[in-house]
């Protein structure tokens, strides 16, 4: 992209003619000085003059140059902010250039993840939109400092397939192979009660519901890890607990009950 270059032009034009005309008088002053026909205090203003010149010259190329508005990225337009004849100002944003050639996947870990993974580890990187494809990819960064959840941002680089060429801002499940299978307490996400932040759920005994808080960790599109509140057996409601108000008395319905 190109923004009006007529005076930038022009100053380019005049710091060219002024250089060059500083640079013969130099020449002539320096011949001059050989032959002990003027001081040297002559010859070292002419040599600051010719100085003054080329730095002019030297900001003029530059101004000429920010005419030509580029991309620090190869990439393709994903939005153009300006028109032809739109007035810009130096700092204004005139497109948006991605390059989706390696793709960032952004995801949070609980603190006891975070410490068994470490830059360089393989993951692997599936999407709904090709479902039972696998994308290979490795962690890039951990975050130092935890979030207000007490998670730890991760990054993963991942090289883009041209066979399943994925685009910027998809959903993605990330699996850490690094990462050994354990066993653990989980709920339905369906059973969780405001964010997973302030988790709580409905723990249900003898037909009283109890409003329970609980603290969430390693979390999946179905369900959720339950690392402290609640013990292994415990009945969760997972339906119709937008109307519950805690100590409220419930009848428990079977699946064949709660059938449409």
């Amino acid at each position: 992209m190109r923004v009006d270059d007529e005076i930038p032009s022009s100053n380019l034009a005049t710091a060219s003619i002024n250089y060059e005309k500083a640079k013969r008088d130099f020449e002539r002053t320096e011949a001059l000085y050989q032959e002990n026909s003027i001081s040297v205090s002559q010859l070292d203003a002419a040599r600051l003059g010719l100085k003054a010149a080329e730095n002019q010259l030297d900001i003029a190329r530059r101004q000429m140059e920010n005419t030509k508005v580029k991309s620090p990225i190869a990439g393709t337009v994903n939005a153009r902010s300006v028109n032809v004849g739109t007035m810009v100002a130096p700092g204004a944003t005139v497109a948006n250039v991605v390059d989706i050639t390696t793709l960032k996947v952004k995801v949070n870990v609980t603190e006891r993840e975070a410490f068994q993974l470490k830059p360089g580890d393989k993951v692997d990187v599936s999407t709904d939109v090709y479902p039972g494809v696998t994308f290979a990819g490795v962690i890039d960064n951990i975050g130092s400092k935890a979030d207000e959840a007490h998670t730890y941002a991760v990054e993963i680089l991942l090289r883009n397939s041209a066979e399943h060429a994925l685009k910027a801002g998809m959903f993605a499940r990330v699996s850490f192979v690094s990462i050994q299978p354990r066993a653990t307490l989980a709920i339905p996400r369906e059973a969780l009660v405001g964010s997973s932040k302030n988790a709580e759920v409905f723990v249900v005994r003898s037909g009283v519901a109890d409003r329970r808080s609980i603290v969430v960790g390693r979390q999946t599109a179905v369900a959720l890890e339950v690392l402290q509140g609640l013990e292994e057996g415990d009945s969760v409601v997972t339906s119709g607990h937008s109307n519950l108000v805690d100590r409220s008395r419930v009848i428990v319905l079977s699946s064949v009950e709660r059938q449409p």
